[in-house]
């Protein structure tokens, strides 16, 4: 039986690093300086990240309790001011043109739920406001490297991901494969697919 995120997170270590991201690390210009939004953030390594950078009001979310209190120490750590939700992405309101960016590292959801979130994200852009994003495709199942072990909620393919996204100006829409280094649970090369999307 697959451990509940809140078991997994309440090891002392940082499952997936303290470090964010490389995609983000590279990108995070890209998104408009105010307020960002973090789905599935975990234990928070890179809306910390994020917090850190000026003219960024970054919040965290996460159905993990335990993820998100990890989250709260690694900013304070950091010395960077966090907001932190604890909720689930079935339900979770993101609002309605009420964010600068959203991001979504690693958010692997199952197929119809998926669908109806980035739905949500885009509802929820202000115009001008950026979606960057960094998910495994199905094709990761061969690398074995992280990531979920079934295709359900893993992305099948770009064109798949561009029309559930369809609305937003894609400014960078790659598919890969990339060397990941987050921790012991993305550990060596995957295949993942790159957003930077643009709401007009």
């Amino acid at each position: 039986m697959q451990p509940t995120w809140d078991q997994r997170y309440s090891e002392e270590e940082f499952i997936y690093g303290k470090e964010p991201n490389d995609f983000l690390r590279e990108n995070f210009m890209k998104i408009p300086e105010g307020k960002v939004l973090f789905l599935a953030e975990g234990e928070g390594r890179n809306a910390v990240f994020l917090a850190k950078q000026p003219g960024y009001e970054v919040t965290a979310m996460d159905s993990s309790s335990v993820g998100m209190k990890k989250a709260k120490e690694l900013a304070e750590e950091q010395g960077a001011a966090l907001h932190t939700i604890v909720a689930d992405l079935n339900d979770f309101d993101l609002g309605e043109e009420q964010w600068d960016g959203i991001v979504s590292i690693f958010c692997h959801l199952p197929f119809d739920l998926r669908k109806d979130v980035h739905k949500r994200i885009i509802r929820a852009l202000k115009n001008g406001g950026v979606l960057l994003s960094e998910s495994y495709v199905q094709k990761q199942l061969d690398y074995k490297t992280g990531g979920p072990k079934t295709t359900d909620l893993l992305v099948k393919d770009l064109p798949t991901l561009k029309s559930e996204l369809m609305g937003l100006q894609f400014e960078h829409l790659v598919e890969t494969v990339r060397e990941v280094h987050e921790g012991r649970l993305h550990f060596g090369k995957g295949a993942v697919v790159q957003v930077i999307a643009k709401k007009q």
